[in-house]
């Protein structure tokens, strides 16, 4: 909820549509969204605006908050070839542009009844454009019979801010739960951080660093403490602040279905600094290397490892801001331990049953020709550097372990033409993949393959 005028701050209207501190709050969506509603009352005031008028305002903020409509605000083409990023950053504003238009809309028929009370008088507050289009309704509503210069910087303001909002939760599953960083500007100081954010994503393969570092800075901003060179912090997979921690999506979700490039906000009481969570391996080009025809075959044929593997995520001191992580694994009172980024590194990489690569368009009886070859699962874990072959086929039965321990493999793997394969699917030769053969130049790697159990039903 919007915080509430103390004697010392001056109350709503006029000039001003909120009452943050200089220093900033923290919000979640609702709570931000509802602090927007003085401007959208403001429109209703100075346009006298009724129940009829309602439609043509919930038609425009759906039009800016969709995909592909002439006045979208997010012209993110998602098609069958787009990079995964762009996949679930595109579902991401879908859902999320879908939510806020509901709010809106029901905000909208909450202020024509029951306003709120500006203290101060009536709004007038300076917006400056940011090219959202309008559609000729909404034009002539707010520019044409009975709106003005008022009407379009209170409405302009209101709309940018929720855009704003769309844009900032864009990085999190679970959006709803996510405290940003709201100043007397509402959300305005992101700009330039999602301009960079934005134009990353629309022209290029978006990088995850990249959006990790925009949620950064919709949660905490560019405050810096430590006198470090980069405000915005260290590029990595992840971050903690004050009360809590955003860490890629799949530490708690099936490696096989969980989004590779998504973050999870996980309330945490006892975080009390910023820091940044990095890779061990700024390059795992150069991380040495084993092959997996050198390590013992536990047997003969594939097949699922005897005894299960336990795991735990181990975190690692501060220094400069940031700290690694790593998985610690637990097999008949053996232990190993995979840094955390290349795990998630590892799974941004592999191929899945979701995209061109998809194990699920092959025939159910598809032939399996030179089967390949079987590794230890466990001796795999505990090689040094980077598992990798250029003989042929190699599969690692993960079978029956749990997720974590599924994603210390995939930080154990060379992560090129690597695939996570459902058990209940048979494994096929590469010939039988056209998307996961090695480089023409075939000195690239061949396909390692690591079964897992199939997604779970509920």
């Amino acid at each position: 909820m919007p915080i509430a005028p103390t004697p010392s701050t001056p109350a709503l209207g006029g000039s001003r549509w909120n009452t943050f501190p200089a220093a900033g709050t923290a919000l979640t969506a609702r709570e931000f969204f509802t602090a927007t509603e003085p401007l959208l009352q403001g429109v209703i005031d100075d346009n006298a605006l009724t129940a009829a008028d309602s439609e043509v305002l919930e038609t425009q903020i759906r039009a800016t908050l969709a995909l592909g409509t002439r006045e979208t605000s997010l012209p993110l083409a998602v098609g069958p070839g787009s990079a995964p990023a762009t996949h679930e950053l595109g579902a991401q504003a879908e859902e999320i542009g879908h939510e806020l238009a509901s709010w809106a809309a029901a905000a909208l028929e909450r202020l024509l009844a029951d306003r709120i009370a500006l203290p101060a008088g009536p709004l007038i507050v300076r917006s400056h454009c940011y090219g959202h289009l309008l559609t000729p309704p909404a034009t002539d509503l707010l520019l044409g019979r009975r709106g003005g210069p008022v009407t379009m910087q209170l409405y302009n303001e209101w709309l940018h801010q929720v855009v704003l909002l769309r844009d900032a939760l864009l990085p999190f599953t679970n959006w709803q739960d996510v405290p940003l960083l709201i100043t007397p500007t509402g959300l305005r100081h992101i700009e330039p951080a999602r301009d960079a954010f934005l134009t990353e994503l629309l022209v290029r393969r978006i990088r995850h660093t990249s959006i990790v570092a925009f949620a950064r800075h919709a949660v905490i901003g560019t405050s810096d403490t430590s006198g470090a060179s980069n405000p915005s912090g260290p590029a990595g997979y992840g971050f903690e602040s004050s009360g809590g921690t955003a860490l890629p999506a799949v530490l708690d979700q099936p490696p096989l279905t969980a989004p590779r490039y998504l973050l999870t906000w996980r309330p945490d009481p006892a975080a009390d600094e910023t820091v940044t969570h990095v890779a061990e391996l700024r390059d795992y080009y150069a991380a040495p290397r084993t092959l997996v025809e050198h390590l013992p075959p536990a047997t003969t044929t594939p097949g699922p490892l005897t005894g299960r593997i336990t795991g735990r995520i181990v975190a690692g001191p501060v220094a400069d801001g940031a700290r690694t992580a790593a998985i610690e694994l637990t097999h008949d009172g053996a232990t190993a331990h995979v840094d955390l980024g290349q795990a998630l590194r590892g799974h941004r990489f592999a191929h899945r049953p979701d995209g061109a690569t998809s194990a699920e368009a092959l025939p159910a009886d598809a032939p399996a020709t030179n089967p390949p070859a079987a590794a230890d699962v466990w001796t795999a874990l505990r090689a040094p550097g980077l598992v990798w072959t250029e003989a042929g086929d190699a599969v690692l039965d993960a079978t029956g372990q749990g997720d974590l321990v599924v994603l210390a493999l995939l930080g154990r793997l060379y992560p090129e033409n690597v695939t996570l394969h459902p058990a209940d699917h048979p494994v096929t030769h590469p010939t039988d993949h056209p998307a996961d053969r090695a480089p023409a130049s075939g000195n690239g790697p061949s396909r390692l393959v690591a079964r897992v159990d199939p997604p779970r039903t509920s």
